[in-house]
């Protein structure tokens, strides 16, 4: 006998990604260079459920910061998403990188590729991407680039996302170009399809993915209030691989990681206005 739930009881009764808080501050020289930089972070741990203590592996992926650990609220069971730390840390930080960059009067790129000068092979994802991207080319009013830099799971990705903001402040994302360095490449097509995959699923959990309760119940049942990007929404996308001889990183991850902030600090460009909570709300976003 096979049984199986139906979508409503899936998502009604499933193992949710766990919420998170961050604040961020940096201390900045003349040039609007960081010379100090304090993140904290408070979030349900996952593993509080088995251990009283995160792993390694959990501070890890939690960039060091400082971390407030806190037990998952009664009722609502949390658990591994596609991403795990770096879902919500590459937001955190390539989103106040942006607001750096921004306060500096200084290009996204420009100002990243600044900080990298002991990372090469970050900043060859970053050069790349740009290039590849048309960075810096004029767009229609409306429109905006935005640019991520990640290292997560031993590979090296930047992502360059290009949005249009409508009036009503609907975001469409119509381009995404990535740039990988995952080391040594078995499969090329196996690469470009994780990283596209992931592109797609990063950007419905930014634009659409929320869970919310009522009387103690899943408000979300179906397709029709927990949407998902549709075909005539997808963007295009460019995946382009750095050939390297160093050790193979993961790749079923980081194409997800990437894309939540080269989003939003895309809206910004194109808007002004900056997102720092996921996912978007039009309703901040309308300039009618």
């Amino acid at each position: 006998m096979k049984v199986i739930w139906t979508r409503e009881e899936d998502i009604q009764n499933d193992f949710y990604r766990p919420y998170y808080y961050d604040r961020m501050a940096a201390g900045l020289d003349e040039r609007g260079m960081p010379v100090g930089y304090r993140p904290r972070l408070k979030m349900v741990l996952i593993e509080t459920r088995w251990r009283a203590r995160p792993s390694r592996l959990t501070r890890c992926q939690t960039f060091r910061s400082s971390m407030s650990r806190q037990e998952p609220p009664p009722g609502i069971t949390t658990a591994f998403w596609r991403g795990v730390g770096p879902t919500h840390n590459i937001f955190m930080v390539e989103s106040f990188i942006d607001e750096l960059a921004a306060a500096a009067n200084k290009d996204p790129v420009d100002y990243r590729r600044a900080l990298l000068d002991n990372s090469p092979r970050a900043r060859a994802v970053l050069e790349l991407a740009a290039e590849k991207s048309g960075w810096g080319q004029k767009l229609p009013p409306g429109s905006g680039r935005g640019v991520s830099v990640q290292f997560a799971f031993g590979s090296y990705l930047s992502q360059v996302a290009e949005v249009a903001v409508a009036k009503d402040g609907g975001v469409r994302v119509q381009r995404v170009v990535c740039a990988v360095d995952c080391g040594m490449v078995v499969n090329p097509d196996t690469v470009r399809a994780q990283i596209e995959g992931g592109i797609i699923f990063g950007i419905t959990a930014a634009l659409y993915g929320q869970i919310t309760l009522k009387n103690g119940r899943v408000e979300q049942s179906n397709f029709d209030n927990y949407r998902m990007l549709r075909i005539n929404e997808a963007p295009v996308v460019e995946v382009h691989i750095i050939k390297s001889t160093e050790a193979p990183g993961g790749i079923g991850e980081p194409g997800t990681a990437a894309v939540f902030a080269a989003v939003t600090n895309a809206i910004f460009a194109a808007t002004g206005k900056r997102v720092r909570k996921l996912p978007v709300n039009p309703s901040e976003l309308r300039s009618v």
